[in-house]
């Protein structure tokens, strides 16, 4: 296991005390598609008295060391929470923060990739409303068939033109 690279010494050495008792910090580690990734997240209750931001419960650093290839890098990220620590440790707040991203792997990647969202044009709110609330509904349709592809969905409803209409007709295509 890998420890990140040290942040400067706090001063008084008696802040550093305080630091570590206050601090909860959790890590870990994925390893799949090439590349290594470890995280750690800091968390603490300190500042929340002194934050001029309603709710707030925690702040939490992430720092993120990521190999792909050989290549190292690494990432530091700062966020609030309105959780408490009795709603969510560190650890808790960790698995939060990833599955945060599944959101963006498995929508808003597919659309602008798959349905190429970013390429459209359109820029009037309600039309481009109408075409994100369509392409959502578009990937719904597609999951709800079975579809973990969805460029395979739209290639087989792109074939088979009496199963499109019968999908949107009725919700199904049997």
């Amino acid at each position: 296991m890998t420890s990140p690279p040290p942040l400067p010494r706090r001063f008084p050495p008696w802040e550093e005390r305080l630091w570590e008792a206050e601090v909860e910090v959790a890590h870990s580690v994925e390893k799949g598609h090439g590349r290594l990734e470890e995280r750690w997240l800091e968390t603490s209750e300190r500042l929340k008295g002194y934050l001029d931001w309603p709710a707030v419960q925690q702040v939490c650093r992430i720092r993120r060391r990521r190999v792909v290839r050989g290549e190292e890098s690494w990432h530091t990220l700062y966020a609030i929470t309105s959780l408490s620590r009795q709603q969510a440790d560190a650890e808790r707040l960790l698995a939060l923060c990833r599955g945060h991203w599944g959101i963006e792997n498995r929508l808003h990647c597919v659309r602008d990739t798959t349905l190429a969202e970013d390429a459209c044009r359109v820029r009037t709110a309600p039309v481009a409303h109408t075409l994100a609330a369509l392409r959502n509904t578009a990937l719904t349709l597609l999951r709800r068939q079975g579809f973990s592809n969805i460029v395979q969905g739209l290639e087989h409803f792109a074939e088979h033109r009496s199963h499109t209409i019968r999908l949107i007709r009725y919700g199904r295509t049997k």
